[in-house]
């Protein structure tokens, strides 16, 4: 086993460097960078010098700049010489590249071209709010679909099983956002009910409440978010549990293991259980990355919650670049360990199942 773990530590290298090279040479392309974003406030402000550090040079007339940077006409070639060095782009792409990654090694994600503090700060910053999503949609979804999906299996078929298929298949297919907007208007001060706050994971006078109240507040902010992300959370892995414990129910050994005289309970949860997670525990590591990193911004939008989904998106509009590509980074880092962990369960739940044997 320590000669696969290596191997996939190893492959993580030229991954990671593939996935950001991919993604770097797409932005190359892409239009509206950092610079072009300074020059569109600028001219959306008239010529305001809020983003230079003088104020008598920025709309002098003297070069043309237009022919590289849509909008800049009329700005001082030696003003957008300053953008270009400022955000990194008096350099050839490749050394760009190359630092860029040096510097990711490291773990130096340097700092925001329109923030003034650094990424690692942001992401800590905005973590929290993903965090209380992730969690406890990851707890909830995983608490309810795998009892469900296994005694929808047990009773394929019947009354149990076809009424909440139907209501999965429901709440799966309705968008969560339009399912948020429906909660906000019943219950957060819409046109109905306002039972619950509209914005943020806790009040404004959080830390003068007793420890209790806190316990309180935190998951009275948190109902609507986690009722809506849950709704279709919790749909693909009752579904998946359901079928792969119905797809071992019936192979030989379930009926080996009636005919010695075990009880179904025994059967279900002595032979049958460890069999049929296997393909849940697969799912683990994508359901971990979305459930933590994906899929939210919707979610934060509606509620006013300013999570990593909300930072990603307003990052990639303004084209800010260290937090576009250092998140990346992590969370392909991440997504990646936490796959090389999925298959180290693999071994635990299943001890027959050995990766050194066959090829990565």
């Amino acid at each position: 086993m320590g000669a696969y773990i290596l191997r996939r530590l190893l492959l993580m290298i030229p991954t990671i460097i593939g996935i950001m090279a991919i993604s770097f040479t797409v932005i190359q392309f892409a239009p509206g960078g950092p610079v072009e974003q300074v020059i569109s406030d600028l001219t959306n402000a008239g010529g305001s010098d809020r983003l230079s550090g003088s104020s008598g040079d920025l709309m002098q007339t003297g070069g043309d700049q237009g022919g590289q940077y849509r909008g800049a006409q009329g700005l001082d070639p030696e003003f957008i010489a300053k953008l270009e060095k400022q955000f990194g782009f008096d350099k050839p792409p490749l050394e760009r590249f190359g630092t860029m990654m040096w510097d990711y090694i490291r773990f130096d994600f340097g700092e925001s071209f329109f923030r003034n503090t650094s990424v690692i700060d942001l992401i800590k910053e905005k973590m929290p709010v993903s965090i209380s999503l992730g969690l406890w949609i990851l707890l909830f979804s995983y608490a309810i679909s795998i009892p469900l999906g296994i005694k929808k299996a047990v009773s394929d078929g019947s009354t149990f099983d076809i009424w909440t298929s139907g209501i999965i298949i429901v709440g799966y297919a309705v968008p969560s956002f339009l399912f948020g907007i429906l909660l906000i208007v019943v219950f957060a001060g819409g046109s109905f009910l306002d039972w619950f706050p509209l914005r943020g994971i806790v009040s404004d006078n959080f830390w003068q409440l007793p420890w209790w109240q806190k316990i309180l507040d935190y998951f009275w902010h948190m109902t609507l978010p986690l009722i809506t992300l849950l709704l279709s959370a919790f749909a693909t892995t009752t579904l998946l549990t359901k079928n792969s414990f119905i797809d071992e129910i019936k192979k030989q050994y379930v009926t080996t293991a009636r005919a010695k005289g075990l009880n179904d309970r025994q059967v279900l949860y002595g032979h049958v259980f460890r069999n049929a997670m296997l393909i849940i525990i697969a799912g683990f590591p994508s359901a971990f990355i979305s459930a933590f990193f994906t899929g939210s911004l919707l979610i934060e939008y509606i509620f006013s919650l300013d999570g990593l989904g909300r930072l990603g998106y307003d990052s990639v509009v303004k084209r800010d670049y260290p937090i576009v590509f250092a998140t990346l980074f992590i969370f392909s880092l991440m997504g990646l360990l936490v796959s090389l962990l999925s298959d180290l369960i693999y071994t635990w739940v299943d001890p027959r199942i050995d990766f050194e044997r066959r090829d990565v």
